[in-house]
Formats: structure tokens, C-alpha cells, sequence
């Protein structure tokens, strides 16, 4: 990737991740905003590279890159048991028309997606435990951490698009990488005073980690 590219990656090759310049640019980091969103934003999308590491593909690879499972039988076990759960969540999503996420192709990124964002509200979190956090524009601290998170996939696609990415794209479409990750974390329930069973609140949340 060139410098001015808005883009990250995780090589298992190398274990290592990639942040060029391109993505830690307004509107996706933004050093003249609070942490909440900054954390959710781009702390995020560091979360979802580092998840990498441990998803169906990354956990193959050991430390210095070589192609070794490390895992032990039971550890794997029951990692594929956790991940089964957001494979049969992201295959009830509607792409267009009657096309639904193969969820077999986009679980790897989902769990990603998942894993991340936790990983960066943790790490927000223990940064802001001994600050007095007030509200900005009228949104409390965490509802600021999930706006963030959403910001980064704001936009919209051509039909044709999304048709030739339902069969190729390993990633979900935009809309679900934010909906279907914040509905299985209870943090945002709160954040938002979601109930159980409302939209963005499921009942059977998938946790892997």
C-alpha cells in the first residue's frame, strides 16, 4: 500500500499490521476531537487488525509467520462453536433482494469487526478511568465511542456493485459491519438504553472473545 492509501491490514506472514498515513486522516482520526470517537473510529479499526491474528485464517500462523496451528484441540473447539454464531447472524442479513451475506466468505472480517471494536472500547475505557467525561453536542461519552465506530462507513453502493460483492467481497456490506457488531455488544445497549430484543439489542448476543 502507498502512504496516502485509506486502507490497514494484517499480514500472518509477517504478524504484523499496517496503518499507512491515508487512515489516520479527519475524518477517520482526527486529533482535534475528543478520544470517544477517535477510539471508536480508528481504535477500532486497530482492534480488527490485531483480531486478525487470532480469527480462522490468522490463528494458523504462529509468531514468526509460519503456517503452524497453535492452538490446542479444545481451544479451537470451541472458537469454532463461538464464530458459528455470527456466521448464522450475518447469513440472516439481506444484501439486496433476496441475496443474503454468505457468511461462510465474510466471518473472518465479521469476527474481526467484532473483536475490534471491543478491543478499542476496552482500551478506551482504561485510558478514560480517572477522567471527567461531559457531553459533547448532547451525546454522552459512549454514545460518542459508537457514532465514531459507525462514521468510518457512512456512504452507499450501486445495486450492480453489491451483487458482484455478495459472491467476491470477503467483508459485509457497510450498513452490517456497523449494525451487526453493535447489536451483539451490550455496551451499546446501554450507551443508547436499547432493550433486549429491539433491533440493536439481540437476545442471543455472539461473543467470541
Amino acid at each position: 500500500m502507498t502512504p496516502p492509501t485509506v486502507d490497514a491490514y494484517y499480514k500472518p506472514q509477517m504478524n504484523d499490521i499496517n496503518f499507512p498515513a491515508g487512515v489516520l486522516q479527519p475524518p477517520l482520526y482526527d486529533p482535534k476531537m475528543d478520544d470517544a470517537p477517535n477510539y471508536g473510529n480508528t481504535g477500532a479499526t486497530i482492534g480488527h487488525e490485531l483480531t486478525h491474528g487470532f480469527d480462522d485464517e490468522g490463528r494458523q500462523f504462529d509468531a514468526h509467520g509460519n503456517l503452524k496451528d497453535w492452538w490446542t484441540a479444545a481451544d479451537a473447539k470451541q472458537f469454532d462453536e463461538r464464530i458459528s454464531c455470527v456466521r448464522n447472524q450475518y447469513a440472516q442479513y439481506t444484501i439486496i433482494d433476496d441475496i443474503k451475506i454468505n457468511s461462510s466468505l465474510t466471518s473472518g472480517e465479521d469476527v474481526a469487526d467484532l473483536g475490534g471494536t471491543l478491543l478499542a472500547y476496552i482500551a478506551w475505557k482504561h485510558a478514560a478511568a480517572n477522567k471527567n467525561l461531559q457531553q459533547v453536542d448532547g451525546l454522552t461519552p459512549d454514545q460518542r465511542f459508537f457514532i465514531g465506530m459507525a462514521q468510518w462507513a457512512c456512504g452507499d453502493e450501486h445495486q450492480e456493485l453489491k451483487r458482484m460483492r455478495a459472491t467476491v467481497d470477503p467483508h459485509s456490506p457497510d450498513q452490517y459491519r456497523i449494525n451487526g457488531v453493535v447489536s451483539d455488544l451490550p455496551e451499546f445497549g446501554q450507551a443508547f438504553s436499547c432493550k433486549p430484543g429491539q433491533p440493536m439489542m439481540r437476545v442471543n448476543a455472539c461473543r467470541v472473545w
